[in-house]
C-alpha cells in the first residue's frame, strides 16, 4: 500500500504547484533538453553518475551540462558562483545538484546557500512518504514539508558587536512570507492535499514570525476548501513523532524548515531516501539530494543513489517528461522491495555500481 501511494505521490510532487514557462529553444539540442548537472563533492560525482547511466538506460531526452560551483569572489569583493554555473542555469532553468561541502569557518558562506540567493529559489519543497520495503518505526507517513528557503536566520547576516560577541539578524519580509504562504495553498489545492499547517514561534519572536503567520493567515482567506491550522514549532516535532498521519502539507521560514524536514525524513528512512526540489523565481528550479557529502565513502562504491535519483525523478515530471519519471522510478522502488540488490544504507551489501545496474537492468526489461 505504501509503494502506490508514494508512486502516486511523488507523481504530483512539484507538478502542477507552479506552471514552468516554456524553455527557450536554446535549452534543447535535436529533441534533447539540457540540465544543468552540479555534481557535487564526496560521493557527489558517484550517485550523479548513477543518475546518468540509469537516464541513459530509459533513454531521457537529457542532454547533461555538467558544472562545478566553488565559490569566488566578484566586484566588489561578494562571493559569487563562477559564471559559466550561472550561465548554464540562466539556459536550462532547470538543474540537479549533488551534496555540496561547507567548510566551517572557511570565510565563504555556504554554496547551497549561495545558489539559493543566486537563482531566487524561494520554494524547498520535500515529499515524506514511507516506501514499501524499507522498514521504519512507521509505515504510514505521507506529508510534505514547504520551506521557506531565501531569508530568515539563513540570510547570512552575521557581525561582532564586540570580541566575544556576535549578533546574527533574522530576516522576515511580507514579500517573501506571502509568497511562501500562497505557494504551499496552491501546492496543497493542485495535489488533492487537505490542510496546510503553518509552523512558527510567534508567541516568542511576536514581530518576525508573526509577520510570516499573519500573511500565511491571510492567504488562507483565499483557499477555503484547505483547511489551515497553525503550531508552534516545536509542539509540531513533538506530535510528529507521535503520529505523523496527522499533517498532510506543513509550510515554514527557513530554519524552522531546515530542521523539520530532516526530522521527517528520518520517519521514512533518512536522507538517503528523501528527494527534494528547490523552485525558483523566472522559471529556474534546482533539484537536489539533500544528505552530505560522506566523504569517509567516497570513491569506494558504496554511496546509496536514490535521493539524487528520486530528486530527478521529480525534476523529469517538472519537466512534463512524466514516462521516463514513471519508468525510472517504478525500477527503483521494484528494486528495493525486491530486497536483492541493496546498499550497504538500504540494508544490502552490494555496491553503489551494482544496485545502479540492477536500476538499468528493469528498465531495460521494460522495454
Amino acid at each position: 500500500m505504501a509503494g502506490s501511494v508514494w508512486r502516486s505521490m511523488l507523481s504530483q510532487v512539484v507538478v502542477g504547484a507552479v506552471r514552468r514557462p516554456a524553455v527557450s529553444a536554446a535549452s534543447f539540442t535535436r529533441g534533447m533538453q539540457t540540465v544543468t548537472l552540479i555534481p557535487g563533492d564526496g560521493i557527489g560525482p558517484e550517485i550523479s553518475s548513477a543518475v546518468m547511466k540509469i537516464f541513459e538506460a530509459a533513454k531521457a531526452p537529457i542532454r547533461w551540462e555538467e558544472r562545478n560551483v566553488t565559490a569566488i569572489k566578484g566586484p566588489g569583493g561578494r562571493w559569487m558562483i563562477p559564471p559559466d554555473a550561472k550561465e548554464s542555469m540562466d539556459r536550462s532553468k532547470i538543474g540537479l545538484k549533488g551534496p555540496l561541502k561547507t567548510p566551517i569557518a572557511a570565510g565563504h558562506p555556504s554554496m547551497n546557500l549561495l545558489l539559493r540567493k543566486t537563482f531566487d529559489l524561494y520554494a524547498n519543497v520535500r515529499p515524506c512518504v514511507s516506501i514499501e520495503g524499507y522498514k521504519t518505526p512507521y509505515t504510514d507517513v505521507n506529508l510534505v514539508t514547504i520551506r521557506e528557503n531565501t531569508e530568515g536566520e539563513y540570510s547570512g547576516i552575521e557581525h561582532v558587536i564586540v570580541d566575544g560577541v556576535v549578533q546574527s539578524i533574522k530576516l522576515i519580509t511580507e514579500d517573501a512570507s506571502r509568497r511562501i504562504a500562497e505557494y504551499a495553498f496552491e501546492y496543497a489545492r493542485n495535489n488533492q492535499r487537505t490542510s496546510v499547517t503553518a509552523v512558527h514561534k510567534a508567541n516568542i519572536m511576536r514581530m518576525s514570525d508573526g509577520l510570516f503567520l499573519r500573511k500565511c493567515r491571510e492567504v488562507a482567506e483565499n483557499y477555503k476548501d484547505i483547511k489551515f491550522t497553525e503550531m508552534y514549532l516545536d509542539t509540531v516535532c513533538l506530535n510528529m513523532v507521535q503520529d505523523p498521519t496527522q499533517f498532510d502539507v506543513l509550510v515554514m521560514p527557513n530554519l524552522y524548515g531546515d530542521i523539520l524536514s530532516d526530522l521527517c525524513a528520518g520517519l521514512i528512512g533518512g536522507l538517503g531516501v528523501t528527494p527534494s526540489g528547490n523552485i525558483g523565481a523566472n522559471g529556474v528550479a534546482i533539484f537536489e539530494s539533500v544528505h552530505g557529502t560522506a566523504p569517509d565513502i567516497a570513491g569506494l562504491d558504496m554511496a546509496n543513489p536514490t535521493a539524487l535519483l528520486l530528486s530527478a525523478v521529480m525534476m523529469l515530471r517538472h519537466m512534463g517528461l512524466h514516462d521516463y519519471g514513471n519508468k525510472i522510478q517504478t525500477a527503483c522502488f521494484d528494486t528495493i522491495r525486491d530486497k536483492k540488490v541493496l546498499t550497504k544504507d538500504l540494508g544490502g551489501n552490494s555496491k553503489c555500481s551494482e544496485f545502479t545496474a540492477e536500476i538499468c537492468r528493469r528498465i531495460q526489461d521494460m522495454a
